[in-house]
Order: structure tokens, then sequence, then C-alpha cells
């Protein structure tokens, strides 16, 4: 097994101060550190992580190896990686397989070499490593303990093959934990998005017409921030529940096919493919901006994008616009990638803090239940979903109320 795989060891610096950043903002995993470095629970472990690569995913690998793990690191995105960041980790002894813009034959040569480690556990960002693991690499599924998925992509892969009674080893869905959902999801991809969206355009948001497609918790954050920031709102949902959320929530809500010549702006964060399509494509104005806060780049249909168009035109960095037959031009971000991470540094590393706090204590479950779970999606614990919580309240200095005994036993029973 090569040590790694990257691009420059001799950016390995600026990784370092990346990551020394984002540590003095994230003290729950900070104190998680402390707790494996003393306890070592993953002495004798492998653990391999495919996570989008960059600082805040840094200094959580390097918690699980301070837990006495041998770590085996690649990305879940070709551009999301950040090479310094690559570069740095490596410095440090971890296995890194991954550069910025991998080709699809690259970035599956980096996610085969980070398995060749042989895990023990898996954490996995987009089910990328799973489905491997079920597939080509079936070989080494025999010994892995279990895992953790950090985003909704990833778990609906899961359960799929859960529910075909497919999945060889357990995973524990630490999207579906409330310190992850209701954090990450919302602050984190709206603040995030809007940040990416924002650095690549240079283009104000006030004002605007903001389609938003998909009102979940990522949608609604993207959704929060974009009225925040002034603009004026469109939701499309399949989901009629969602929908009148998202009507009650003040927002307008009405179909793609009607949003399609309003907007200004498009975000997709459905998690699902060919959201927007040719027949959107046909209607909307001109000088429309694309981004997808999705993980896969399926949601904004590209093949429609390139057949419908005459021709490209690099506008910007990480800007290709797409000139129509009429002489409109659409504009797509990041490739259709995830815009936060491709085309910006991914969620705020506080919000980060607790995602990765759960990661490193899901994973330390695992390990410890090795052979007393089947083979299933499993949910967060719910005493490390609030040990999470409460270890960012005292971050915090905060201090809240606890129930009483007897107020434990009036809420437990059913009298008066």
């Amino acid at each position: 097994m090569r040590k790694s795989i990257i691009r420059d060891i001799e950016k390995a610096e600026s990784g370092h101060r990346k990551i020394e950043w984002v540590k003095g903002y994230m003290p729950v995993l900070s104190a998680i550190e402390k707790e494996f470095t003393k306890d070592r629970p993953f002495a004798g472990k492998r653990i391999v992580m495919s996570i989008h690569l960059e600082a805040k995913t840094a200094y959580l690998s390097k918690v699980l190896k301070a837990g006495g793990a041998e770590v085996s690191v690649t990305g879940s995105n070709p551009l999301s990686t950040q090479d310094d960041i690559a570069a740095a980790l490596a410095e440090d002894g971890l296995n890194v397989y991954a550069w910025y813009d991998a080709s699809p034959s690259e970035y599956k040569q980096h996610l085969n070499a980070a398995l060749d480690i042989e895990p023990d556990i898996v954490i996995d960002d987009g089910g990328d490593l799973v489905h491997l693991l079920h597939g080509e690499r079936q070989e080494l599924s025999p010994k892995i303990i279990g895992g953790c998925e950090e985003t909704t992509t990833g778990v609906l892969r899961l359960r799929a093959r859960e529910r075909e009674g497919l999945l060889k080893f357990p995973m524990i869905s630490v999207n579906d934990a409330c310190c992850k959902h209701l954090f990450d999801n919302r602050y984190g991809t709206g603040q995030s998005a809007w940040d990416g969206i924002m650095r690549t355009t240079n283009l104000i948001v006030a004002g605007k017409d903001v389609v938003v497609t998909g009102y979940g918790w990522c949608g609604k954050g993207v959704a929060m921030k974009a009225k925040g920031l002034g603009a004026n709102v469109i939701v499309c949902e399949v989901d009629p529940i969602k929908a009148i959320e998202a009507y009650m929530d003040g927002f307008r809500v009405m179909s793609l096919e009607d949003a399609a010549p309003l907007g200004d702006f498009f975000v997709t964060v459905t998690g699902c493919s060919k959201v927007i399509t040719g027949k959107h494509f046909k209607v909307m104005k001109n000088g429309a901006v694309l981004a997808n806060a999705g993980h896969f780049d399926v949601e904004i249909w590209k093949p429609d994008l390139e057949s419908m168009s005459k021709e490209k035109r690099i506008m910007r960095n990480n800007i290709m616009g797409y000139i129509m037959e009429d002489g409109r031009i659409i504009n797509l971000l990041a490739d259709g990638r995830l815009v936060n991470l491709a085309a910006g540094d991914g969620h705020p590393a506080e919000i980060m803090d607790m995602s990765f706090a759960l990661q490193a204590l899901c994973a330390k479950y695992i390990s410890e239940s090795k052979g007393k779970l089947k083979n299933k999606v499993y949910e967060v614990p719910e005493e490390i979903d609030q040990k999470v919580a409460y270890m960012k309240l005292e971050a915090l200095s905060i201090r809240i109320d606890r129930l009483t005994e007897d107020q434990k036993e009036y809420l437990r029973g059913w009298g008066e």
C-alpha cells in the first residue's frame, strides 16, 4: 500500500495553518480529542474516511488518529479536496489519497487506495466507499465492524440496500441526529451555499428572485439565508406537507415550471436527479445563475444544458456560461457540484464541530459494539446526541435547567 497520493507535499504549511485555525473554533471536537488521547478507543483499529477533504475534516481525522487509529483519508467530491490540506495530513503521518479536480478514474483510484488499508470502520459522505465495499471491494466487507454516514444522499443509498437485505455491515445515520440536521444541514448549508455563490459571482442577492428547489433541512437553510440577504424567495417542492410549511414560513410556493421564468438564482437542494432540465432552461432569464447544494451533480441536468447550448464560455473562475440559440446565457456554478465546497470552504467550523463530534463518538460506539449490531441502518444513540449538545452548550458558556426527579416522575406518569 502506498502511503499517500497527493499533489504537492510543499503545500503542507498552508494546510497546517488552516487546520489550526478551525481547531480554535471547534471546542467540542477538541474536548473529544483530549478524551481519545487518554483512552485510545481505536488502538489497533483502522479507519477509512471519505469526506470532503478540507480543514474541518482534516481535524476529525487527526482526532481519530489521536484515539489510536491508523487512518486512511480520501475525498468525497473531486472539486472539494484542498491540496494543501491533503499535504498537511500526509506530513502528519496519515494515509492520504486525494487531489483537487481528480478525473473520474483518478477519483475512483483514490477511493480504492484508501480502502487498501483494510479498514475496521468506515466514515462515508455520500456512500461511495460503501458502494465499493458492496461491489468490487466486497472482499473487505467481512472485516468491517461498521461505519457512519454523514449526509442525506448517503443515507438514502444505505436504506435502499437495507430494504433489499443487501447491507453487509451496520451503519449509523449521523445525518439524522438532531445535532447534525438541525444545525449542519440548516445553518451550515444555508450560510456556506450563499458564501460559495456570492464569492463566485460577486453579484448582489438583495432584490433578486431566488428559486430554492427542495424544502428539507438544507433547503430551509438556503431559503432562510436568501431571505435574510433581501431576496424574494420562491420554494419548489414535491412533498405537499413541506410545501405548506414553506408557504407558512412566508415564501412563495409554486411549481418549478412556473418559477423557471422568474428566477435570477436557482439553488437545488433535493438529493434527487433531473430536477432542473431542458424545459426549465428553455424559459429562463438571460443571466440566470444555477447552483447545486446537493451531494451529486445530477440535480441540474447538464446533458440538457450541453445539448441546448450553441457554445460554452468560461465567464469567471468556477462559472461556465451556456449560450443558448437565442443568445441567452445560463450560468452554471462549480460544474453543478456542491457549490459550498467546490466554490467555497464548506460549512462554518462551529457547525462542523457538532457534526464531526458525532462522527467521532459514533465511530467509538461502533468499535465498542463489535458483534452486537445487525446489518442495518441505526440512528445515532440518543445519549451521544445529548452529550454533543451539552458539550456545545458548555463551550458556549450557556447553562440550562435540568428536570428534577419529581418532574421526571410527573412526565412519566399519567395521573394528576
